[in-house]
């Protein structure tokens, strides 16, 4: 796929599933293997397995309806690897029926990402981790610390610039997020940088204050630089499974996202969420991060996702 520069670079990737892969991945195989060739009995284990996968109902019934459209009358000669393979046909489906568009890049200038999230998602941690897997492209980047309500977000923010050796725009506490990000802009332009990213207040206090929040601070991007923010991207801490899928349909709802990040992959057996965030709401996952250190954070990779859990998918859609 021309992603991974090494197969240490791939284990490592699949490493960061291991614990998906020893909940929702061996349990598909424990039941294909002992499939007693009843429908009903089958697809209530089928059921049962994805939901505790943190899949959710709503995915999960339609992943069965699926699969058993799919099978039809030759359940009953089909083998585990068979059925394994059939699920994965389903899942990749659902995952990419909502056509997937590329990130945006900015031509005529700096290209902004606006990061939001809930506190304690990672999102600072993972502004300083795209700022070093950007600038290990060649890219210059600026960070801007605008989450000013969170007590020490903007230190930690302005410790990792440093290690980086990357510039940080900041502002005092409980400054206006929507002015440092003014600020952050201006710098970006005057520096002539190829990429700005924008760390933002984790608060999620209700939907009206949300919405004007994220509205205002778009509306100041858009003023400095026009067409920004390109990127409009939301952190979520994939420990949280179910409950994930509702921050990015609430945040969805109100900034119009074009991509998630899922953080702390490599701690959860949670990984079934994947699938209904991008189902239910058509924002793909861009980014997911496998660890504490600089570099651990990885492209999504939907094929490696799956072979991580069921294996290589041979026939796919």
């Amino acid at each position: 796929m021309g992603l991974f520069s090494s197969n240490t670079d791939k284990d490592k990737y699949l490493h960061g599933f291991s614990k998906t892969k020893n909940t929702l991945g061996r349990k598909l195989r424990f039941i294909t293997e002992n499939n007693t060739k009843n429908k009903n009995d089958f697809m209530e284990q089928l059921m049962i397995t994805l939901i505790e996968a943190d899949i959710g109902y709503q995915t999960a019934e339609l992943i069965c309806d699926r699969f058993m459209q799919k099978e039809d009358e030759s359940f009953f000669y089909l083998n585990s690897e068979q059925m394994l393979q059939l699920l994965g046909e389903v899942f990749k489906e659902l995952y990419f029926e909502t056509p997937e568009e590329e990130a945006v890049y900015n031509e005529n200038g700096p290209t902004v990402i606006l990061m939001a999230g809930v506190n304690g998602s990672g999102k600072t941690s993972t502004c300083a981790k795209l700022a070093h897997l950007y600038k290990e492209e060649g890219k210059s980047v600026v960070l801007t610390a605008a989450d000013t309500f969170r007590a020490g977000a903007v230190e930690q923010l302005k410790r990792f610039a440093d290690m980086l050796e990357v510039p940080c725009v900041s502002g005092k506490e409980n400054q206006d997020p929507s002015s440092v990000l003014v600020e952050g802009c201006r710098y970006a332009l005057k520096e002539n940088a190829d990429i700005l990213i924008c760390d933002t207040a984790g608060r999620l206090q209700n939907k009206i204050n949300l919405m004007n929040e994220l509205e205002k601070m778009n509306r100041v991007i858009a003023k400095q630089i026009p067409g920004a923010p390109h990127n409009r991207w939301l952190v979520i801490d994939a420990n949280t499974g179910q409950n994930g899928l509702s921050q990015a349909e609430l945040f969805h709802e109100v900034t119009d996202l074009n991509g998630i990040i899922l953080t702390k992959m490599d701690g959860t057996s949670k990984g079934g969420i994947i699938i209904p965030i991008k189902h239910l709401t058509g924002v793909p996952v861009r980014y997911v991060t496998t660890g504490e250190g600089i570099d651990d954070i990885q492209t999504f990779d939907f094929d490696l996702y799956l072979e991580s859990i069921i294996g290589e998918l041979k026939h796919a859609a």
